[in-house]
């Protein structure tokens, strides 16, 4: 029997963070009943229904592996805690090619209190996608954003295929290590469009971090990206660089909801309607879209339909566009 979406919507809604894990259980089901369940969840929590956009900032984190990821939110959970913030962290894995699950479990790698209520963490497999997020993982995002203050997407290491991240998260921030190449293959990919905030890690390192800041600094310069923040961070004990990380966050956070919010909602109806054309695309490809006249075509079906509709509805549009 499926769980009652509608019910667990409203509980989120409530800011009820005991209903997180089956709400997410029923976001990552394939079943018939969960899908019509889900989207009944996801009715809930839709801008309509809220009367606004959910008040959770939900930031996305990407970066190649090893750059140093779960030890940075590690030390940003802590400090959101300190702050009394609610958290909770959607680690997006590479899948296991036997089992189809998460092969690396981010969740043992991040460090929380297991009995604190007002934290939540969930990995989950990547599947076939490359664009380092699950399927679901926007719903997730979506519905979480609902109840907790703060919602991060830890999005698979797998390079400039990441892009996919900005179609979820209100705040990007890219993370990358110094010395190891990584600042060089950034300068020439596209990654480098979506970062609000350049996060580089290892900073103990010293002047190798500093030259990493300076030339990631200037490639920033020559996009014309001059209002996204870089920060130098060292996780080793004492931590240092994560208030200076978390002023850029909230920075981000608050020009994004003045004005009524008004250029939070504007991301997020892009975000959704860029989101729901990559699933379509990743459901039946170039024929696909062919079939509905081509890309433009199809983002000017989007664009006709009411912007708080989530995902799955957008989808649902494409589909029928394409039928």
């Amino acid at each position: 029997m499926s769980a009652d979406g509608a019910a667990l919507g409203a509980r989120l809604r409530q800011r009820d963070p005991s209903a997180a894990p089956a709400a997410l259980n029923l976001l990552e089901s394939t079943a018939p009943g969960d899908r019509e369940q889900a989207a009944a969840l996801l009715g809930e929590l839709s801008p309509a229904a809220l009367g606004g956009e959910a008040p959770g900032q939900v930031i996305g984190v990407t970066g190649p592996p090893g750059a140093g990821k779960s030890s940075l939110l590690s030390a940003l959970l802590r400090a959101w805690r300190e702050q009394r913030r609610s958290v909770a962290i959607l680690a997006v894995d590479p899948s296991s090619r036997r089992s189809g699950g998460s092969l690396l479990g981010d969740r043992a790698r991040i460090e929380f209190d297991p009995g604190d209520r007002e934290v939540f963490i969930r990995s989950t497999a990547a599947g076939e996608r490359l664009g380092g997020l699950s399927w679901a993982t926007r719903s997730a995002a979506q519905a979480l954003a609902a109840a907790f203050e703060v919602v991060v997407v830890e999005s698979v290491g797998v390079g400039q295929a990441e892009t996919e991240v900005a179609e979820v998260a209100d705040t990007v921030a890219v993370v990358v290590q110094p010395g190891g190449g990584d600042v060089l293959q950034f300068l020439k990919s596209g990654i480098m469009e979506i970062p609000d905030v350049l996060v580089v890690t290892k900073a103990d390192l010293g002047q190798i971090a500093l030259s990493a800041r300076r030339d990631l600094n200037a490639a920033l310069r020559s996009l014309g990206r001059r209002s996204t923040w870089t920060v130098a961070v060292s996780s080793v004990a004492p931590p240092t660089g994560i208030d200076e990380l978390m002023q850029g966050f909230a920075q981000h956070w608050n020009e994004l909801t003045a004005d009524d919010g008004r250029l939070l909602a504007e991301r997020r109806r892009q975000a959704r309607r860029a989101a729901a054309l990559t699933d379509f695309q990743v459901e039946y490809g170039e024929r696909g879209l062919r079939a509905l006249g081509g890309r433009r075509a199809a983002q000017s079906l989007l664009a006709e339909q009411d912007p708080t509709l989530a995902v799955p509805a957008l989808v649902a549009v494409l589909e029928r566009g394409h039928a």
